[in-house]
């Protein structure tokens, strides 16, 4: 497989997308933040010093899909359409599960930024609780599914599909 983001000479260089189609693009990802019981209970119950965890999370999630392309040297700047980030807690396990989803028209996919999205809002689930537990952990950043260009669909496999939790 050749690496797109080198020139002959071994050189970093942006992709040259100017030839390629607009088309809708979609990108999911996901992540796992751990806490502690102390800090998934100020989560859940929105009493942490700082205010609304989750609330914040959310909105730091979605900048940090915006300011993607200056955090990421080779990324090139996309009109976002959509960004939704969602949370799911998990008390079993003091978890909370972040799902960001990205969409655009654009020539080239969102992949980074649905990551830079779940990164980002999970960061800032950490920052707002490292008072109560400063051993949080954030595990399992990965792309769920993507769709849209030349390479088409891609799902993770093991990955629940919409189609499936109707089913």
């Amino acid at each position: 497989m050749e690496l797109t983001h080198f020139d002959q000479t071994g050189a970093a260089i942006m992709v040259d997308v100017t030839e390629k189609k607009e088309t809708v693009r979609t990108a999911t990802a996901s992540g796992v933040i751990h806490t502690g019981g102390d800090a998934f209970e100020a989560i859940r119950r929105g009493t942490a010093a700082k205010g609304d965890v989750l609330g914040v999370a959310r909105i730091a999630g979605i900048m940090g899909v915006k300011k993607t392309s200056d955090l990421i040297p080779l990324c090139h700047p996309l009109p976002i359409g959509k960004v939704s980030i969602d949370f799911d807690l998990h008390p079993d396990s003091c978890s909370v599960v972040c799902r960001c989803t990205v969409k655009t028209t654009a020539q080239t996919g969102v992949e980074m930024e649905a990551l830079t999205g779940v990164s980002t809002a999970l960061l800032t689930v950490y920052d707002m609780c490292k008072a109560i537990d400063k051993s949080m952990e954030i595990t399992d950043i990965c792309l769920m599914r993507k769709s849209g260009g030349k390479s088409g669909e891609f799902i993770r496999p093991g990955t629940q599909t919409e189609e499936d939790s109707h089913a």
